[in-house]
């Protein structure tokens, strides 16, 4: 079974700065790709006979590295899995308004809803997270131990900032087997 965690974090200034400059790099990787992918839609309306395949997250990605990034260097400056999170995230968001169980997505601003996803090499201690590219990241309450998290989300709420991740847990099973049940015979 999996379990949610999520808390706070506990950061200095340069924490602060290097944990902004991802958020703003999922953030302006996210309105890239809303707008890229709202243009399409808007092409392939107007043009039914010259439509354009809609892209895939990770084809998304490949035209960010070949048009974006080299624009802008503050790209560099994070880890790689800030906009590319974004981006999958964006077409789960794009899948869901499809399958009409969510609205179209919207353009993210600055300072509102701030968050990215990591994955790679992410290491637990008792009162400290390790995550890529950022370090070592103390926490205000104890971590769960013997969990190895595959990617983290960090967030900011209220200039607070606060993680969480997927932990894998087997149920309790001990004290559904020390109660005795009653079965019941249904009859139609």
């Amino acid at each position: 079974m999996l379990l949610g965690f999520k808390t706070e974090l506990k950061v200095n200034n340069t924490q602060k700065i290097l944990l902004a400059k991802h958020a703003g790099v999922a953030r302006h990787a996210w309105n890239w790709g809303l707008s890229l992918t709202k243009n399409i839609l808007d092409n392939n309306k107007n043009n039914p006979e010259a439509k354009i395949k809609f892209p895939t997250s990770i084809d998304l990605h490949k035209w960010l590295v070949a048009l974006v990034k080299p624009e802008y260097s503050w790209y560099y400056e994070v880890s790689k899995c800030a906009p590319q999170y974004a981006l999958r995230h964006l077409r789960r968001a794009w899948d869901d308004c499809f399958k009409k169980t969510k609205l179209p997505p919207r353009f993210k601003k600055k300072g509102k809803s701030d968050s990215f996803t990591l994955d790679g090499s992410i290491n637990v201690e008792p009162n400290r997270i390790k995550v890529p590219r950022i370090g070592w990241l103390k926490t205000y309450e104890r971590l769960p131990q013997g969990t190895n998290p595959k990617s983290v989300t960090i967030s900011k709420r209220a200039n607070k900032w606060f993680i969480s991740f997927k932990i894998e847990s087997t149920p309790n099973t001990s004290r559904l087997s020390q109660k005795s049940f009653k079965l019941i015979e249904i009859k139609h």
